[in-house]
């Protein structure tokens, strides 16, 4: 499995690569819900539509700012690649932003219009959804970050992978009022595999009433996290630090039986690779050559942000 890359421009801070494929398992006939979303410096965009690799150029980007996101379009509803292809494409409209405040009113009116679009849901009246994990990336600033599902952001250390986000999953709300405690919720999250979600862009949220789906989004901070996830709100201005490699990923990359002891390769599979692209390849190329034990088989896709020394 050879990743198809193109050139992209991300300036002096960042290296950059992605790719998404519907199944590590040779021959899979999966429809690939996932997506992915790279803007660079220059305004050229790559993504994909109808399941293929697609590239465009935004009007008017400013020099320097960059936007990254993956997404996992919600495989249980029908419309689920369609949820994650309208994302992408309000994201490509939506203009650079430089301040959380502004990001999230931008996202949080996406929600809201394409909630709307697809009101009739798929053809059992379900209303589909995707997760969106995306980083806007810009210049000399922090990044900002802004988190929905099950999706998530690593920092890639030389000796350990650490998640910096918060699954929006039935055990962080158990966590979230009192039920669950660090151990425990850390177990069910990232100790084992479970494919329910309580909150996804679209769907709408779990979190504010249990018993019914709300339609707005439910941002996860201080105000209603547990003191052991309070460092890792949805929505936050994230500094990346230089010579750090982060990895945006959809689950399908830790849906197996043991996640830890899977994604405890990661740092030396990574660290012996010397660019975005060669990790990405790496990462893709492992996941097809030894999959980890009871591998559920689902759609993959990961973004590689290697943050240079400057």
């Amino acid at each position: 499995m050879t990743p198809a890359f193109s050139n992209l421009e991300f300036g002096p801070r960042f290296d950059i690569a992605a790719h998404s494929c519907a199944s590590a398992a040779p021959g899979s006939r999966l429809e690939n819900q996932d997506n992915f979303l790279l803007v660079d410096t220059t305004g050229r965009a790559h993504f994909l539509q109808d399941q293929q690799r697609t590239a465009s150029r935004i009007p008017d980007w400013p020099a320097g700012h960059a936007r990254v996101a993956v997404l996992d379009g919600m495989g249980g509803h029908g419309r689920g690649r369609e949820a994650a292809e309208a994302v992408v494409a309000g994201l490509l409209t939506m203009p650079p932003c430089d301040s959380l405040g502004e990001l999230s009113t931008h996202l949080d009116a996406l929600h809201t219009t394409l909630q709307h679009h697809f009101a009739g849901g798929d053809d059992e009246g379900r209303r589909p959804g995707t997760t969106l994990t995306l980083l806007e990336l810009r210049p000399d600033k922090a990044a900002l970050l802004y988190h929905v599902g099950d999706s998530r952001l690593y920092e890639i250390g030389r000796h350990q992978v650490q998640p910096m986000t918060v699954d929006h999953v039935p055990a962080t709300a158990y966590a979230m009022a009192g039920h669950l405690a660090e151990h425990e919720w850390w177990q069910q999250v990232h100790g084992e595999h479970r494919s329910q979600i309580s909150q996804a862009f679209i769907l709408g949220n779990a979190f504010s009433n249990p018993t019914m789906l709300s339609d707005p989004l439910f941002p996860l901070s201080p105000l209603n996290l547990p003191p052991f996830l309070y460092h890792l709100p949805d929505r936050r201005a994230l500094e990346l630090a230089p010579g750090a490699v982060y990895l945006l990923a959809t689950d399908g990359f830790w849906a197996c039986a043991d996640p830890c002891s899977w994604l405890d390769r990661w740092p030396a599979l990574f660290d012996a690779e010397p660019d975005a692209r060669a990790m990405v390849t790496a990462l893709f190329g492992d996941m097809a050559s030894a999959p980890p034990p009871e591998l559920h088989h689902d759609n993959l896709t990961a973004v590689v942000v290697r943050s240079r020394t400057t």
